[in-house]
């Protein structure tokens, strides 16, 4: 097996360990108090989701179509760089997660008796879970190569941002001056950029 390979699946094997880590996490969360229609989930949370793997999803589905189009090479170097990434934010999404406890829900809610968490990364980004996922999504793109990376990449941060800003109405509402207070101190994302 070459390092690509070794590399590659090393990535396969950390996007697992987020779907492993948010199965067994989603057990005893608390009831919701209030969150979004689940069509509105379907349409602009799941259905972008589900696309944007699907874009990423192996080169032979596409054939020689131009969203195969090359535009990062297959190398030793960027593979390395693509599982950094995936790892990094595997492990901010999952650390985020465990952070969150029993408030954590993979829509947008309000939890019976929800609390405001500012430890770990919260105490720099309000969305750490999203920015995880996402670094997770670049570095899957990096490894892909393909012009399909880009646009997976921009479907689940249009997807992602959308919501983050239906929880930060919801939030607010909840939690009024404290969360103002948060938001002037944080980022949505990126420490001190976005």
């Amino acid at each position: 097996m070459t390092t690509e390979e070794w590399l590659s699946r090393g990535i396969d094997m950390a996007w697992r360990v987020l779907l492993l880590w948010w199965l067994v996490s989603a057990w005893g969360n608390k009831s919701a108090a209030r969150g979004e229609p689940w069509l509105t989930r379907l349409l602009l949370y799941w259905l972008p989701l589900a696309v944007a793997f699907g874009l990423l999803g192996p080169g032979e589905w596409f054939g020689h179509h131009w969203l195969r189009e090359g535009i990062v090479p297959h190398t030793v170097p960027v593979f390395a760089v693509a599982l950094v990434f995936v790892v990094t934010g595997v492990a901010l999404a999952c650390w985020s997660r465990y952070l969150l406890g029993r408030n954590w829900s993979s829509v947008v809610q309000i939890k019976q008796d929800h609390e405001l968490i500012e430890a770990g990364p919260y105490r720099y980004i309000r969305h750490p879970i999203y920015t995880g996922i996402l670094l997770a999504f670049i570095g899957t793109a990096l490894k892909v190569g393909d012009v399909r990376g880009i646009f997976a990449v921009l479907i689940v941060f249009i997807s992602f941002w959308r919501k983050l800003k239906m929880e930060e109405r919801m939030l607010g509402e909840a939690f009024g001056d404290a969360y103002a207070a948060y938001r002037l101190r944080t980022k949505a994302l990126i420490p001190g950029v976005l």
